[in-house]
């Protein structure tokens, strides 16, 4: 676990100087193709009862877009940064979430933003490789981490996610 501590400072910090934030809680791994990504996102999205932050750089899953959707039905706060290259799709994710009532801000100010990160209710963590894609599920190889209490590490993630929510502006279709 201390690896996965270290891991996850430099992945957050950009640096491995910084101090470690202690393991706590727990980490459930999963890997695609087909290792049940989709639905494990899907499960997590839909225990959610207060807020969804998701910072995401493509985006085409139907299942995880209705998800989202059904959260918001529930009275779930839902809030999308997503990857400039969203604007130039003909119909992406961003346009679903944005017809659908869910704010979308677009993150211009980087070459890509990479980021694969949904926070439920400043408590649960999903990151890793997967992009929120059924390509990513069914042909890639991926990865997923679904962190939970580890408070620490959930608040440094709502920290980047507010710095990038910061210099973004709202999606406009």
């Amino acid at each position: 676990m201390k690896f996965i501590a270290l891991l996850l400072t430099f992945i957050i910090t950009g640096t491995a100087i910084a101090a470690p934030i202690q393991s706590t809680g727990t980490v459930e791994v999963l890997f695609s193709p087909k290792g049940g990504v989709t639905e494990a996102v899907v499960r997590e999205i839909g225990a959610a009862r207060q807020e969804i932050l998701v910072q995401a750089y493509s985006f085409t899953s139907k299942p995880i877009a209705k998800a989202l959707l059904d959260a918001k039905k529930r009275g779930v706060k839902i809030e999308a940064v997503m990857d400039k290259s969203n604007v130039t799709t003909k119909y992406s994710a961003a346009t679903f979430l944005s017809n659908s009532g869910i704010p979308v801000l677009i993150d211009d100010k980087h070459a890509i933003a990479h980021n694969k990160v949904i926070i439920i209710d400043r408590a649960t963590l999903i990151t890793g490789s997967f992009n929120f894609t059924t390509a990513a599920e069914s042909k890639n190889a991926e990865n997923l981490l679904v962190i939970k209490g580890n408070r620490k590490l959930v608040e440094q993630y709502i920290q980047n996610y507010e710095e990038h929510r910061g210099h973004s502006s709202a999606y406009g279709r």
